[in-house]
């Protein structure tokens, strides 16, 4: 795991990077929770693999649970929660123009990032 992708509320490691997708295995511990946050020039699909969660797009609650998936388009506002005691898991796939960290607009985050 690259130590870049260590966060509070968990870690990700990047499974590809080319220039037209980007693919992530996202771990988050239980009780952990990304960002508020929403992308300017990416997609993003999220497939949950493993664990039980919540997801927020646009405003909207949806549950996560293993097969589950959901499509997160550019400048939706989303977040992901781990409501189970095991770790959830979610393949990240981005696609778009630009998959840098830095086109993370954070609106509301649990560990005091911006």
């Amino acid at each position: 795991m690259n130590s870049d992708g260590k966060r509070p509320w968990g870690y990700f490691e990047v499974l590809a990077d080319e220039p037209d997708y980007k693919v992530k295995r996202i771990v988050v511990k239980p009780g952990g929770r990304l960002s508020m946050q929403s992308h300017q020039l990416r997609n993003e699909q999220w497939y949950v693999v493993q664990g039980e969660g919540r997801v927020v797009i646009d405003g909207r609650d949806y549950s996560a649970w293993a097969g589950a998936s959901f499509h997160i388009p550019a400048k939706s506002v989303h977040r992901l929660e781990n409501s189970a005691s095991t770790d959830l898991v979610i393949i990240e796939i981005q696609t778009g123009s630009y998959f840098g960290e830095d086109d993370i607009e954070r609106l509301a985050d649990d560990y005091g990032r911006n």
